[in-house]
């Protein structure tokens, strides 16, 4: 009987333990942002074409909480992160892109 190595446990090169930084940033101003365009949607009718956006950012920023926090995934989480957070800033810079738009062509 040697002394065999434990593989259930993550060796400590493997924890990453700055894991938080990259779905902190992105849902410091993602999560205000869904909430906002949410009460701005159901006030006018519901979301409409941007429901699914809502969803997506949602969606994105919570994956990007709940992946193992590993180094090997930091890629994939600062991508969650990132898209969660493009997709809380896609209606509101569309209806900025849209109102710019109008007024240069009035």
């Amino acid at each position: 009987m040697g002394c065999m190595p434990d593989t259930d446990v993550p060796s400590p090169s493997a924890a990453h333990r700055t894991w938080w930084r990259a779905p902190l940033v992105a849902s410091a101003p993602g999560l205000p942002l869904i909430l906002l365009n949410h009460l701005w949607f159901t006030s006018h009718g519901g979301p409409g074409p941007f429901g699914g956006v809502l969803h997506w950012a949602t969606g994105l920023l919570a994956l990007a909480w709940v992946l193992p926090h590993r180094r090997s995934l930091r890629g994939l989480r600062i991508a969650a992160a990132g898209a969660g957070l493009a997709c809380a800033l896609f209606p509101p810079g569309f209806a900025l892109l849209l109102g710019l738009a109008w007024s240069v062509s009035t």
